[in-house]
């Protein structure tokens, strides 16, 4: 059987993952923010986190051996960067994992790319125009089996045809799964993990069964009220929030302020999922804001080297003047998620992140850049994350 063509909307393929799914004459664009709430995108740093493909995936059965698929897709590019004002280098590919029947099969790349570059300070961008480029995805089962092809986590794709040299027929290995949404950082979104099945929440998802929605925008999860109102109109059956690094990292908010602003984050959750699961989740270990605030950023001296690390332009003084640290944070978090369950919300629990990646961790399994955890260290979250949910959801009648 020749190569032939797979409708990728209104037919038997879903785009699993995604908040809205956007069809224009050139493809197709799968989006984790909705059009609302990317209306109001105050900047092309977040505008480009919410496109990029974390937790996405196109599932459906088929008998196929090989797949084709065409994208065009932007990788990021970090421009203007200090002091040389010149743009950095573009990433290499990040693979495509084709799952079958459960079980990761084989990878594919796209070959080419346009660049999304960002000034990382002004937070904005320019996009190039990419290429179509033709994702190969050779040396499937050839058996009538459960397909599932996970998009890269840090790359924008636009999926323009699909092609196959079998039947493909609509899927099942979801239906009747609980739908998770997860909301997060960097880390979340899968920072420094080898492929889009390795990212930590994948991890925990296909390790407990449950159908994700990954809305970890990478230094973007600062409680922005579009964020609340896109989940609170979701359908969920587990919400997991996680929390607090990027407040610490952009220093933008106080104790203060803090803790109103995560109450108001779960007031609005709630308008629409008054008794759906919510796992509150503090940050994991990083020890250079543990006890000192932010702002942090790239440590000039090791900018163009080959592992930049980050660094913190806090000083503990500081604490004292109302500002955040991972320490003070913890506090803050557990002290909300307290008083609201004493007020009535049963459904609400509390997980320290450093139970799944904790000191003990930070030996075994240390940090490259000092703020993400690497590839072991985002499977071993994902693992732990997924042994904890029966102690953390609470349901009850």
């Amino acid at each position: 059987m020749g190569m032939v063509e797979v409708p990728l909307v209104g037919g038997p393929v879903e785009i699993r993952g995604a908040v809205e799914v956007e069809v224009t004459d050139d493809g197709v664009v799968p989006h984790r923010l909705p059009a609302a709430a990317r209306a109001q995108a105050p900047d092309d740093f977040l505008r480009m986190t919410a496109l990029q493909s974390a937790g996405m995936r196109l599932a459906f059965r088929t008998d196929a051996r090989r797949l084709e698929l065409d994208v065009r897709t932007l990788r990021t590019v970090s421009a203007n960067r200090p002091p040389t004002g010149l743009d950095g280098p573009m990433p290499p590919a990040q693979p495509y994992d084709v799952v079958v029947d459960g079980l990761l099969h084989l990878q594919g790349t796209a070959p080419e790319a346009g660049a999304y570059r960002l000034d990382f300070r002004t937070r904005c961008a320019v996009v190039d125009s990419a290429p179509v480029s033709t994702v190969v995805l050779d040396g499937l089962p050839g058996r009538d089996a459960e397909v599932e092809v996970w998009l890269p986590y840090a790359e924008i794709v636009r999926l323009v045809a699909l092609r196959a040299d079998g039947m493909v027929r609509a899927p099942s290995g979801t239906q009747g799964a609980a739908r998770w949404v997860h909301h997060g950082s960097s880390i979340s979104h899968g920072g420094n993990a080898d492929s889009p099945t390795g990212t930590w929440p994948v991890v925990a998802a296909r390790q407990a069964g449950l159908d994700l929605v990954n809305l970890g925008y990478s230094g973007n999860a600062v409680l922005d009220p579009f964020v609340a109102r896109a989940i609170r109109d979701l359908p969920a059956d587990l919400i997991s929030l996680k929390l607090g690094i990027n407040v610490v990292n952009h220093d933008c908010l106080r104790r203060r302020t803090f803790g109103p602003a995560v109450e108001g984050f779960l007031d609005t959750i709630r308008e629409g999922h008054p008794t759906t699961p919510v796992v509150l989740v503090s940050p994991i270990l990083c020890p250079m804001v543990e006890d000192r605030p932010g702002p942090t950023e790239i440590d000039p001296e090791t900018a163009d080297s080959a592992q930049p690390v980050f660094r913190t332009l806090g000083t503990p003084e500081e604490l004292e003047r109302d500002k955040l640290s991972l320490g003070v944070v913890r506090e803050v978090l557990a002290a909300v998620v307290e008083r609201r369950r004493a007020a009535g919300d049963a459904h609400l629990t509390y997980l320290d992140g450093r139970e799944l990646y904790g000191e003990a961790d930070w030996t075994a399994l240390p940090m490259p850049d000092l703020l993400h955890p690497e590839a072991r260290g985002q499977r071993l979250m994902g693992e732990r994350f997924a042994a904890a949910l029966p102690r953390l959801v609470v349901r009850t009648s």
